[in-house]
């Protein structure tokens, strides 16, 4: 599991069907830019939990989702380092 910082929506007309209708954010893992897949609704400024992996595509809703990070949690309260 990682913790980030949503940024902003990644809108993305042209996908591929697997993909279906779920919204993405583009979150801060650090210093990197990541795109996961918002399975919980949360918006910019948010700090999520994110799943990646085996565990991201079953968050995603199905363990052939083509998701290799997965928001699974908004997080109430955190302080960042």
């Amino acid at each position: 599991m990682k913790i980030c910082l949503v940024e902003r929506p990644l809108v993305a007309t042209n996908r591929i069907p697997g993909l279906e209708h779920r919204h993405l954010q583009v979150v801060r893992d650090g210093k990197s830019q990541l795109v996961a897949v918002d399975a919980v609704g949360c918006t910019p400024g948010d700090w999520v939990i994110c799943v990646g992996s085996s565990a991201a595509r079953e968050a995603a809703g199905h363990k052939d989702y083509p998701s290799d990070l997965t928001i699974v949690g908004i997080i109430d309260y955190w302080e960042e380092d």
